[in-house]
């Protein structure tokens, strides 16, 4: 009897022990379920400062792989439906699918499978992920302090470099000339300058929205407004300059929100006091001069672009396949000697790699993200963050990432992600307006003209 009272203990504390150790190993999982949008902040920061050249760990693949495990195991406890087909879900998968095929056969290769993932699978999966996880105001208004984070110091980078405070850049590898491109602008941490815009002109839209909201006032608000141009002028960019001159003219003679177009328009006085101080100096007055005559850049563009399409029309329908331009590109260029050449425009590169049917499938995705604007903002979101206002503003923030995509190959998983994840948030907007039949929805453009009127 004593034998088995002693077996029965046993038995009894090693379940218990196993009991234990189980909840012990589930806490970061509930901990992650609990937080998804946390989850999702930390792994576009992780895509923001991990640049894949920069060998650390390959922080943002963790840092998604574990988003993806937060949301799912959410789901799956919550008993929520995890996967919802939108309209664009089907562009996206045709793409994912004719990436994929060209690679699957081929020897592994590390990089190509980076752009991919970059391009088309981080991306797509934000999209669903995001439609998910902001579901609740202050979830979006958690995201809203991050993007205005993210900008500030997008700003700060960029204006330090252009002054030549290089001491207070982070992280330091920005100032590494052997990675990257653009060594001699305000690059960012994309390393590209063309990226780095891209970001500044897109986080600049969101604050001038939270700036109309209320929800950045003051000193805070100027010091934002005011730092925006000068960063834009740091990347010594013309298309970078060119798109952000476009989205704010957009914004005051299209516009028919009065506070808009007045927060529009001290920007733009910002931008031009922000270039009178530039040019009273000599080196950044010989600098902008030199960008704004050189013609490297167009002989050497107008060049790949003749390359490209002659790769275009030897393999029109099927495509070279991902990352297979920049070798064969080389060959079809004659006038310069680089054993890899990049077209520099996203369009070109989706055709001469996926053919007609993928630029067709990238035009029907970016036709969907467009329309998702139109759709309508349930009643007791007038006054969130996805309210009318952004609505009106998001063919701009598409437009500027639609432009820069023709002089930059969009391979940015930050830049798309940010995109994507706001596109998102709007999808699963149009599905609570559509599901919720107590809501009266109101069309964007007609509220606002009523405003105005």
């Amino acid at each position: 009897m004593l034998s088995a009272g002693r077996k029965l203990e046993s038995t009894g504390w090693a379940v218990d022990s196993a009991s234990r150790g189980l909840r012990l190993g589930l806490r970061p999982l509930q901990s992650m379920t609990a937080m998804p949008t946390v989850l999702l902040l930390v792994a576009l920061a992780a895509m923001l400062l991990r640049h894949p050249d920069v060998p650390f760990y390959e922080i943002d693949r963790v840092a998604f792989a574990l988003l993806v495990m937060g949301v799912v195991g959410g789901a799956i406890v919550t008993r929520q439906r995890l996967w919802v087909v939108e309209r664009a879900t089907w562009p996206m998968l045709g793409l994912t699918c004719l990436a994929v095929a060209s690679v699957i056969g081929e020897p592994f290769d590390n990089h190509t499978w980076s752009l991919l993932a970059a391009k088309f699978i981080v991306p797509y999966a934000l999209f669903h992920l995001s439609a998910h996880i902001f579901r609740e105001e202050r979830r979006l208004e958690l995201f809203e302090v991050f993007a205005l984070a993210v900008l500030a110091y997008l700003c700060f980078t960029s204006i330090a470099f252009l002054v030549g405070w290089k001491s207070l850049i982070f992280p330091r590898f920005i100032l590494d000339e052997s990675l990257g491109y653009h060594a001699d602008r305000a690059r960012g941490p994309l390393l590209q300058a063309v990226a780095n815009g891209v970001s500044l002109n897109l986080l600049g839209l969101l604050a001038i929205h939270t700036i109309l909201r209320g929800r950045l006032r003051g000193l805070k608000a100027a010091l934002l407004l005011a730092s925006l141009p000068l960063a834009i002028l740091a990347t010594m960019t013309r298309a970078v300059w060119l798109s952000f001159v476009a989205s704010v003219g957009v914004l005051i003679f299209r516009s028919h929100n009065r506070r808009l177009r007045r927060v529009s328009l001290a920007l733009a006085a910002l931008g031009v006091l922000a270039l009178l101080i530039t040019l009273n100096f000599d080196d950044q007055r010989r600098a902008l001069s030199d960008r704004l005559q050189e013609s490297g850049p167009v002989d050497f563009r107008e060049a790949v672009y003749t390359g490209g399409w002659q790769m275009f029309l030897e393999k029109p329908f099927a495509g070279w396949g991902v990352n297979q331009m920049p070798t064969e590109l080389a060959r079809h260029v004659s006038d310069y000697k680089e054993k890899e050449l990049y077209p520099h425009n996203t369009y070109l590169e989706i055709l001469v790699e996926h053919g007609l049917l993928g630029l067709g499938l990238y035009v029907w995705l970016m036709w969907e993200l467009l329309k998702l604007g139109q759709g309508s903002v349930p009643r007791d979101e007038r006054h969130g963050f996805l309210n009318l206002q952004f609505h009106a503003m998001w063919p701009v923030l598409l437009g500027v990432y639609l432009v820069n995509a023709s002089v930059v190959v969009m391979n940015y998983q930050f830049v798309n992600g940010l995109l994507f994840v706001l596109a998102g948030m709007l999808a699963a907007q149009q599905r609570r307006a559509r599901t919720n039949l107590e809501r009266n929805p109101i069309r964007p453009l007609k509220a606002i003209r009523s405003a105005a009127a």
